[in-house]
């Protein structure tokens, strides 16, 4: 019998066999090895990250896309001349003129010469000088500002105003006109940047750092303190430490220098003069010049942490707190930061600043996680509407947003939307002068759309959804509607656009339609009165029972040019309320307050006939006098309320 032979397999297990496989092989290992050179990989780039669905931004891709909107803003606006800028990456990326220099048609836009005014942008530089102070120890953002001013701004609230007030548009200061513009070079540098070492200080009217109300005092007084903390004129200072080294020559805040020849004409189409050339006198705020190329550098250094070439204009913190820094006071709306608005455009973080002064609009606008910036400028015509869609075009087709869902609409955005519903004046507004009159006729009001979404004039045209508490979206535009609710009364409303420089108030005291029925009234009285005048004098001459004793007439004439007087009082103030703050207003201001005075004091023979009348006087003349008298009183009160009356009006 045959033994079977039998294998046996032991089953090793995988690891073990791995590690004896290893063993064995480990002398070849250790041989290659020392064949192999290592040689170190190339220092990682950082790949350039393109959005799905974006278009390439290159200088092939921008010109073609920006020459076609140009071409529809200029025709839209009726603009002269303009100006585009696109920079990335720390270079400029795009760069062209559109349109002329001059009011002839003969001088092209160069971006690189041609000047424009940028109105407000300028406080993005005047906050610039600020913080190099700050980082000096110059300044303090949050000290009270009196410890750097040879006047006083007396505290609202117990509290200070301090420069992060001044920065970000809370600083709580009514809106005022008077002495902003001039024509003479002369009364600028008279002017101390319009300070009048305090003479012309604005009234406080919110808390500080409650309510965005854009104000061209307060940042004309940012200027003012980087002044008398540097111990420079604002001029010599900005050019010193800031255009100096970054190489911007032709940027400045200079209104009387050689360099204003380049400054872009505002003419509107051929034919249309120019406009008068106005000086600022508030610097800081709106007297900003500067070329498409120059700001392309600001730009770079402010999406290169300070850094542009070879110049260090901030150190990199400062930057980061100036970008991130933000002061909102509506949840979910936009605030300001240190010179600039801080957005959040669909998740991107943008930063902008725009400028609308006499014919000239300009917008800049910093993609700080593309490290892009875009600036645009335009003279003559009126393409102020038309530049921040512009923005948003160029944003949406190189920067697009992830798809996201359409947001539902809330349960509560009946509810929410009715307690919107009332009158409503803007933050930028005046209390203790005359233009509180004007700022009434401006009031808005809120109602409901018959599917309950609110309506609200002041914003254009919108359909409003809730999609958060208290924030409605209009889907078609993509703009955004918030409100400060508190002890369920709201408190202020903004949009997306609108939140870091001014908000909504809910509108206290008189209707425009109330005062409109009181003066409307007091007008008919004086007018029918005056009308009368010669038709009782005409009577009088055909039957003498109706004239009267000479006694009588001297008081009865005297009260009847009183009612011609007021009349002659409201047709000016009808003329110059909407003109208030432009140039040459002082001697028809004075005019007019002569005119008002002899008015006001024409009332005492105005009761001096009434008091005739009564004693002895037919009826007609009782019943017109008395209506006169009354007419005289209440627009005495009307005077008086709306501070119509002034030897030296502040508006």
């Amino acid at each position: 019998m045959h033994a079977v032979a039998t294998t046996v397999v032991n089953r090793v297990p995988w690891r073990q066999r791995a590690a004896a496989l290893a063993f064995m092989l480990l002398p070849s290992m250790l041989w290659a090895q020392a064949q192999i050179q290592i040689v170190p990989l190339p220092e990682a780039k950082h790949a350039a990250v393109t959005q799905l669905g974006a278009a390439d931004l290159s200088a092939a891709d921008v010109q073609p896309w920006m020459d076609g909107e140009m071409n529809g803003v200029m025709q839209k606006g009726s603009v002269t001349g303009a100006v585009v800028v696109v920079v990335k990456d720390g270079e400029i990326l795009f760069s062209r003129g559109y349109g002329h220099a001059d009011a002839a048609g003969q001088k092209a836009v160069d971006p690189a010469d041609t000047m424009f005014r940028v109105g407000a942008m300028s406080g993005a530089v005047t906050a610039t000088a600020v913080m190099q102070l700050v980082e000096q120890h110059k300044l303090d953002l949050d000290a009270d500002v009196n410890r750097y001013l040879d006047f006083t701004i007396p505290p609202y609230d117990g509290k200070p105003v301090t420069l992060r007030d001044l920065l970000t548009n809370t600083a709580g200061f009514e809106d005022v006109r008077k002495g902003l513009y001039v024509t003479d070079p002369k009364r600028v540098d008279e002017d101390e940047l319009g300070m009048h070492h305090g003479s012309l200080l604005p009234t406080r009217i919110y808390p500080v750092g409650t309510v965005p109300a854009y104000s061209t005092y307060g940042l004309a007084l940012a200027g003012y303190i980087v002044q008398r903390a540097s111990g420079q004129r604002f001029v010599e200072f900005t050019g010193r430490h800031i255009f100096e080294p970054m190489g911007m020559q032709h940027t400045t805040f200079a209104q009387s220098t050689p360099l204003w020849p380049n400054v872009a004409s505002n003419a509107g189409p051929a034919g249309t003069p120019a406009l008068i050339r106005k000086l600022v006198v508030p610097t800081p705020a709106n007297g900003l010049a500067t070329s498409g190329e120059d700001m392309a550098r600001f730009m770079i250094a402010y999406l290169q942490f300070g850094r542009a070439g070879n110049t260090q204009l901030l150190e990199q913190a400062t930057v980061k707190q100036m970008q991130d820094g933000q002061r909102a006071t509506i949840l979910g709306l936009p605030g300001m930061a240190l010179g600039f608005a801080h957005r959040d455009r669909d998740g991107q973080v943008v930063l902008d600043q725009d400028g609308d002064f006499n014919e000239y609009h300009s917008l800049l606008t910093l993609f700080p996680e593309h490290h892009t910036g875009l600036f645009i400028a335009t003279a003559g015509g009126d393409a102020g509407p038309l530049l921040r869609p512009l923005a948003e075009r160029f944003s949406s087709r190189y920067f697009p947003p992830l798809p996201q869902l359409k947001p539902a609409t809330l349960g509560t955005h009946k509810q929410h939307s009715a307690q919107l519903v009332g009158r409503y004046t803007s933050s930028i507004t005046s209390q203790s002068n005359v233009l509180a009159l004007r700022d009434l006729f401006l009031q808005s009001e809120i109602t409901l759309a018959a599917d309950g979404s609110p309506v609200t004039p002041m914003f254009g045209a919108a359909h409003w959804r809730e999609v958060k508490p208290y924030l409605w979206k209009d889907d078609t535009t993509g703009r955004w509607l918030g409100a400060l609710v508190r002890d369920g009364s709201v408190r202020m409303l903004s949009t997306d656009v609108l939140s870091p420089t001014e908000a909504y108030l809910p509108a206290t005291g008189p209707t425009p339609g109330g005062v409109r029925r009181v003066l409307s009234l007091l007008l008919a009285v004086f007018a029918l009165v005056a009308l009368s005048w010669p038709l009782m004098a005409w009577l009088g001459r055909r039957r003498a029972a109706l004239a009267l004793p000479d006694d009588d007439m001297r008081g009865y004439r005297l009260s009847r040019l009183t009612a011609l007087l007021y009349l002659l009082f409201a047709g000016g103030w009808c003329l110059m309320l909407p003109r208030l703050g432009t140039l040459h207003l002082e001697f028809r201001l004075a005019l007019l307050f002569l005119v008002g005075l002899l008015a006001v004091l024409g009332t005492l023979p105005a009761a001096w006939e009434t008091w005739r009348a009564w004693r002895g006087g037919a009826w007609w003349r009782r019943i017109s006098s008395s209506l006169l008298l009354l007419a005289c009183l209440g627009a005495i009160a009307f005077i008086v309320q709306w501070h119509l009356l002034s030897l030296d009006p502040g508006y």
